[in-house]
């Protein structure tokens, strides 16, 4: 199994990566690609370009095996939607289950995306939470679609919803940036060392508060 995680990566944290790194491990992928987006749809534009952003993935991926920097949202460019993303990667690996790794905020937020019903052609999702946060009931159309293993996302390409436990992380790109803004270095356990490298040595986020 393939799975996806995308982004503003604005910048990269360990956030974002802690809890990729289980849910590769827990579901057993083959590989976990990072693609940081264009221009994000549901929110406001990122400070860093899109280049940078890439670049902070590419410096942060090589710490965790498996993980793996995926530009085509940057060279796409324009709005970053989802689906088109998920054709374009299965024109990459055919049948192979693919599994789109996002938050539950996202999650319920789902009906407002771009042809979201195409979502569940193209891939399994893999939500995300903190251990014991209420999940609430759930839609209809998605009741039917939950599964309980990883073993049942292997079984097919594509359709299932599967609800993951991640250890929580309190780590916020909007803190990163602002403490970056006033001049402070971040906490080592904060940022991957290659891209606090980058972002120091580039000037990213200085002249911005958050």
């Amino acid at each position: 199994m393939i799975g996806l995680l995308g982004g503003t990566f604005d910048p990269i944290h360990y956030g974002h990566l802690r809890p990729a790194q289980e849910v590769y491990r827990d579901l057993g992928l083959e590989s976990l690609r990072l693609i940081p987006c264009a221009t994000p749809p549901h929110r406001r534009p990122p400070l860093a370009s899109a280049a940078q952003r890439l670049r902070m993935v590419e410096l942060a991926a090589p710490e965790f095996p498996g993980f793996i920097a995926d530009d085509r949202e940057v060279r796409r460019g324009g709005v970053s939607y989802t689906v088109p993303t998920l054709l374009s990667v299965r024109d990459d690996i055919g049948d192979e289950p693919l599994c789109f790794i996002l938050g539950s905020d996202a999650f319920n937020s789902i009906t407002t995306w771009h042809r979201w019903q195409q979502l569940f052609a193209l891939a399994h999702l893999v939500v995300v939470q903190r251990p014991g946060s209420p999940r609430g009931p759930l839609p209809a159309w998605a009741a039917p679609r939950v599964c309980t293993r990883a073993e049942e996302l292997a079984d097919q390409s594509a359709g299932k919803i599967l609800f993951m436990s991640v250890v929580p992380q309190d780590i916020s790109a909007t803190d990163i940036r602002a403490a970056i803004a006033r001049g402070e270095t971040p906490p080592a356990d904060r940022l991957p060392p290659p891209v606090w490298d980058y972002i120091h040595r580039h000037h990213i986020y200085r002249s911005h508060s958050s």
